[in-house]
């Protein structure tokens, strides 16, 4: 096995990483406060995706909650994933890609970047309800059974119509 040398980073290259992260915030944060007042229509796309999806034959979701929902250990194990699978995973793998495998590390930097800009046009055009906002009868187990969650992405900081598409299982898969 062939072990590469960590190199330091050059802090302009740091500081220009941090920039461009920054800048996607200021995007996300933009696309944010744009769609915040769009509740209606939020709503209503939800419901045509709804529609959509029963037409196509792909509503899937109570079938696949279903099984989940009768095990506390699936439902914690689902939970874990969406919580601790997407900014900390994230985040920590970026870093050690930054740090051990610069190539990788742009490679997934711009990826996010690409699909990021994307979902920031459909959240802009197409603002979304997520399930947990709708009477489906499904069950939003984060929010029900762990405070975690909130405490990592606070309502505050999250757009709640940027449910499709959806960045956080994109991102996490």
């Amino acid at each position: 096995m062939n072990a590469r040398p960590i190199r330091a980073a050059p802090w302009p290259a740091v500081a220009r990483e941090i920039g461009l992260i920054a800048a996607a915030a200021l995007v996300y944060f933009g696309v944010r406060g744009f769609t915040e007042d769009r509740v209606v229509r939020a709503f209503a796309n939800a419901d045509a995706l709804l529609r959509a999806e029963r037409a196509l034959g792909i509503d899937w979701e109570h079938a696949l909650q279903r099984p989940v929902l009768s095990s506390d250990v699936l439902v914690t194990l689902a939970n874990w994933v969406y919580i601790w699978g997407h900014w900390p995973v994230i985040l920590a793998v970026a870093t050690v890609l930054y740090v051990s495998r610069r190539e990788r590390y742009y490679l997934l930097r711009n990826a996010m970047f690409v699909s990021g800009l994307i979902g920031f046009v459909f959240f802009a055009l197409f603002p979304v309800a997520p399930p947990r906002m709708l009477d489906l009868g499904l069950v939003d187990t984060v929010t029900e059974q762990s405070s975690a969650y909130r405490t990592l992405q606070p309502p505050g900081l999250t757009n709640q119509f940027a449910a499709f598409p959806s960045l956080h299982a994109g991102w996490n898969l």
